[in-house]
């Protein structure tokens, strides 16, 4: 439908829709270990078909306008997303999030990624904040929160239990003003 270069050669941001399903498992299989270590993505997509799933009811959020999903590809092949896991526009307020494979890990992907997001998220819907929520010990993705500009708004003391472990989540965001002078 559409890509947009995230500016390094051979990367773009394509949507991620339900026909993706194989190449979608294919992804998660690379890089279930990796995405896994704080996200529970990796073990809802175990198979085409749960893949599938997960990606329609990412189509129903967008028919909704409650959220969104699109690829990172990297040479034509699939290494990542971000999404808007939630998606408020009558509030104005919305969660993005994201998850890669470790073969795309380190280049900035995610970052160029989620400011394609918001940028159409604050100037073409009108929301006034963003969140991002990560564990505290997933520094790669925090300190995507802190590149893109965002305040952290505080520390939700062990609130998510994952595998077994409570993990403290912070929440960071950026308001529709902060982003526009920041930019």
């Amino acid at each position: 439908m559409f890509a947009i270069s995230l500016g390094d050669a051979g990367a773009e941001l394509r949507p991620l829709e339900p026909w993706r399903a194989e190449e979608f498992f294919a992804h998660m299989d690379r890089g279930r270990d990796f995405i896994g270590q704080y996200i529970g993505l990796a073990a809802l997509c175990t198979d085409v078909e749960s893949a599938r799933a997960f990606l329609q009811s990412y189509a129903e959020k967008q028919a909704a306008d409650t959220g969104r999903i699109h690829g990172i590809w990297l040479d034509g092949t699939l290494v990542g997303g971000v999404l808007f896991r939630t998606f408020d526009a009558a509030s104005g307020n919305c969660e993005a999030g994201c998850w890669l494979e470790p073969s795309a890990a380190g280049r900035g992907l995610v970052t160029r990624a989620t400011r394609v997001l918001i940028d159409w998220a604050v100037e073409e819907r009108g929301m006034h904040r963003v969140e991002w929520v990560a564990s505290a010990a997933n520094t790669a993705s925090v300190n995507v929160a802190k590149r893109l500009g965002m305040t952290r708004d505080g520390v939700l003391r062990e609130s998510y239990l994952y595998k077994g472990v409570r993990h403290d989540m912070e929440v960071w965001s950026v308001l529709a003003p902060e982003w526009r002078a920041g930019r």
